[in-house]
């Protein structure tokens, strides 16, 4: 198979952690693979981008897990080609299933472009949606008040 992405990252992503690892694949189709571990918390999503970039990885495919990724999309999105993707479409294979070999999987399947890619939209509309969401749980807010008081 073709390979697109000579270096890439796959990180599959929890809550309190995130397992990356990097797929490096030479002149002779040989992959070689980096796997390290992160908190979720800033500094270690800052060291995360850091280290992605000490290994000049600038693709990285991620699962979406829940409302997970939003923080590692939103610390990559300015200088990586991040995409996000259905755990449904890389699910590995049902056996001995770690974190790192979830990773690893991502990884491979995204260096080949086999992974559908899940559409985000630019900055200011996820901005203005927030805004609209936030705007719309008030007025659900004062309207249930109207209606505690009025009964």
């Amino acid at each position: 198979m073709k390979i697109v992405y000579p270096i890439c990252c796959g990180v599959d992503v929890h809550k309190r952690i995130i397992v990356a690892t990097v797929a490096s694949t030479d002149k002779n189709n040989i992959t070689s693979y980096i796997t390290e571990t992160f908190s979720t918390l800033n500094p270690d999503l800052v060291r995360f981008r850091a280290w992605l970039s000490d290994h000049d990885c600038r693709h990285v495919c991620m699962e979406s897990t829940g409302k997970y990724w939003i923080p590692i999309f939103n610390i990559l999105e300015g200088d990586t080609h991040v995409v996000l993707t259905h755990p449904k479409y890389v699910r590995a294979i049902k056996g001995k299933k770690t974190d790192k070999k979830d990773s690893k999987w991502i990884a491979d399947l995204f260096k080949h472009d086999l992974v559908r890619c899940s559409f985000i939209p630019p900055k200011e509309v996820r901005a203005m949606r927030e805004l609209a969401r936030y705007r719309f749980k008030l007025v659900a807010m004062r309207s249930s008040e109207k209606n505690r008081y009025q009964n």
